[in-house]
């Protein structure tokens, strides 16, 4: 199948946390949005490998995606070498977005940098004819992406694209709820499976700020909530009317 957009997470609920908004946003717009977790967040103090992979595949019926796949990079100890890089660049080659999404290219936790530059040397890669990759025994052509974009996670960066996602964001909300382990949950957090030990981002405060980034990145642009991206390459439009 091939995307419109890819997302390329290191974690299950990165995207959802960084960018769902978008991804429910473009959905709706007809466009063909997947995601690819990098790992599957084993390393986390709340949670399993397997309660991950359960809550990363409810989100995705909440999202509507069209695909969502999972790499099974060790947590924590993936790098951006030859072996990653060449998996990645699989994916791209499989899915063919014009789009893809990845993690903030710095950010509290050190995996999310580290998969943002993973992800934007694969892209480059990908476009290589050079490079050798299969798909079920069958060679694959290069495909490069026209536009990667790094959403913003837990640090403030400065963003150079804002997407205006107001009337999705209860949807992205609830994509976020749906990692019952990781984040906070009155009622959820009473049951003994779900016990463990409170985190960073299961205490209650973390949720209200996901909820007050996506109104400070909305201000700038006159939205009650927003998610902003950037770049490393300078943006271009046809049309001075195609700015807000």
């Amino acid at each position: 199948m091939k995307l419109d957009i890819l997302v390329l997470a290191v974690h299950p609920d990165d995207a959802e946390l960084g960018c769902s908004g978008t991804i429910i946003k473009h959905i709706a717009q007809g466009k063909k949005v997947g995601i690819v977790d990098f790992t599957r967040g084993e390393l986390g103090s709340r949670g399993t490998a397997e309660t991950r992979d359960q809550e990363a595949a409810d989100s995705a019926k909440i999202l509507g995606l069209h695909a969502r796949e999972n790499l099974k990079f060790k947590d924590g100890f993936f790098k951006n070498d030859e072996e990653h890089q060449l998996e990645v660049v699989r994916m791209i080659r499989k899915y063919q977005p014009e789009i893809v999404l990845g993690n903030a290219i710095r950010d509290r936790h050190p995996d999310h940098g580290r998969a943002a530059s993973l992800a934007g040397d694969s892209c480059f890669l990908a476009g290589l004819p050079k490079v050798k990759t299969m798909q079920d025994g069958v060679a694959q052509e290069a495909w490069r992406p026209r536009l990667f974009l790094q959403y913003i996670q837990d640090t403030y960066i400065k963003p150079d694209v804002i997407i205006d996602i107001t009337p999705y964001i209860e949807t992205k909300i609830n994509a976020i709820k749906a990692f019952k382990t990781q984040f906070h949950s009155p009622e959820l957090n009473q049951t003994p499976e779900l016990d463990g030990p409170v985190t960073y981002i299961s205490s209650p405060e973390f949720f209200e700020s996901v909820i007050a980034r996506a109104r400070e990145m909305g201000k700038p642009i006159g939205a009650t909530y927003a998610e902003g991206f950037t770049s490393v390459k300078l943006l271009g439009v046809d049309s001075l009317f195609d700015l807000r």
